[in-house]
């Protein structure tokens, strides 16, 4: 991030997106096929929330795409074999339904390759069905394989920088698939940003800005499971389905990256036999989107369990061990993470500070070091704002706050004293 653009959003508060109306009445994105910098993807893509495609010339150094694809661009069973051979891998069933998904089930990655190279021997068809290879943590278990560089458009990612920390988790997948393959229409985790690369093959994306899933809901509330099914048309099932706009629809070739915006809801196909990665990430420009589906998780949670409520003196404890269940975070977690990101931070601008180095210091992370310290300081600004909003809501103050990592008060202290302290010496950097 730059001086001008940190000085435009230094003093965020709310964060304003624009309308989403251009998208469903020009049913067009912008394709970038030119150097861009950080400071304008921030400014004409992150903070608005607007999607955008990236051409295949921000992948082509990728060893992925050098050593997993074939002359012909088609997968390379052989060189993806001798990695992997009996690494188990998890793989879904697009034919079968488990609630709002695809069941999946784990198997050796050698019996899936075998089972890709028969379906499409039979014409892209197969007795087991359509399966994918989905949701595969391939980095976390092989890290030494360096397969590809995150583009720094994406690196600001306080998501897997949690997880890294806790060293427990991460949210980096591979996909492959078969032509036919698809991933039913839903939002991702914690209404998070995403970037999806096609190393090989084509995909098309329909995606509705957000919002618009309210009209893709049954009479029971339940989300549409697929938007193109005949289902929609009927009013008795789907009152408001007309009400909903067009999707947008996109074509994702071999090599381009696609950035899908929080809480825009998408359906996903593979035209062709592909390989993708895929990224979940959050950070300061949309940490406000988490926190609000975080309150409205639990809120929920809440109405399912009310009738309880009375009975138990727990109640508002119970809710959130649910709420994590469901969601995968709870209050409690939530400002754990923040307190990891602020932590980070505070180190990184005092370290800076306190330097008479012209260079970051080397001890950081990579991406730190790369965004720079404004980038580090409007960080620490969500954050406290964040903090101020927590402090506020009710179901947070009736929380035990001595067994939670985060000491709220504490933590907002330390982060105006770090930006006071730091303010000047981010003048001359």
């Amino acid at each position: 991030m730059d001086r001008e653009a940190y000085r435009n959003c230094c003093s965020l508060v709310k964060i304003t997106r624009q309308s989403y109306e251009q998208f469903w009445s020009s049913h067009f994105v912008d394709y970038i096929d030119k150097d861009l910098s950080y400071s304008k993807f921030f400014r004409k893509y992150l903070l608005p929330n607007h999607p955008c495609m990236f051409s295949k010339r921000f992948t082509q150094e990728w060893r992925c795409r050098q050593q997993w694809v074939t002359e012909e661009g088609k997968p390379n069973f052989q060189k993806l074999l001798q990695e992997f051979d009996q690494t188990p891998v998890p793989v879904a069933n697009c034919n079968a339904k488990e609630y709002n998904a695809n069941p999946k089930q784990a198997m050796p990655f050698k019996e899936f390759i075998q089972y890709w190279k028969e379906y499409i021997q039979n014409g892209h068809s197969s007795p087991k069905g359509c399966l994918y290879l989905k949701d595969w943590h391939m980095t976390r278990d092989f890290p030494e394989h360096n397969m590809y560089t995150t583009p720094v458009f994406f690196s600001s990612d306080w998501l897997n920088e949690y997880w890294d920390h806790l060293e427990a988790d991460d949210y980096r997948f591979v996909y492959m698939g078969p032509k036919g393959s698809w991933t039913p229409f839903h939002a991702d985790v914690f209404r998070s940003y995403s970037w999806s690369a096609n190393i090989c093959g084509r995909k098309k994306w329909l995606l509705y800005p957000p919002g618009q899933e309210e009209f893709l809901r049954d009479t029971h509330g339940n989300l549409s499971y697929d938007v193109t099914s005949s289902e929609l048309q009927d009013k008795s099932l789907y009152p408001h389905s007309e009400e909903a706009c067009q999707p947008l629809e996109i074509i994702q070739e071999a090599g381009e990256i696609i950035f899908v915006p929080s809480g825009w809801h998408h359906q996903v196909y593979n035209l062709e036999d592909t390989i993708s990665i895929n990224h979940n990430w959050l950070n300061g420009c949309n940490i406000d989107i988490m926190w609000q589906f975080l309150q409205n998780e639990l809120s929920s949670v809440q109405k399912e369990i009310e009738e309880w409520r009375d009975t138990m003196d727990s109640w508002h404890q119970h809710c959130q061990v649910i709420m994590k269940a469901c969601s995968g975070i709870d209050y409690s977690e939530f400002g754990s993470f923040l307190k990891i990101i602020a932590d980070s931070r505070i180190t990184f601008l005092n370290s800076c500070s306190s330097s008479n180095s012209s260079e970051y210091p080397r001890h950081q992370s990579e991406a730190l070091c790369n965004l720079g310290s404004y980038h580090a300081a409007f960080d620490l600004q969500r954050v406290a704002h964040t903090i101020e909003s927590l402090l506020c809501n009710e179901d947070f103050k009736r929380l035990d706050h001595s067994t939670m990592i985060l000491q709220p008060d504490a933590l907002l202290q330390q982060i105006k004293d770090t930006i006071q302290s730091t303010n000047f010496a981010l003048l001359y950097i």
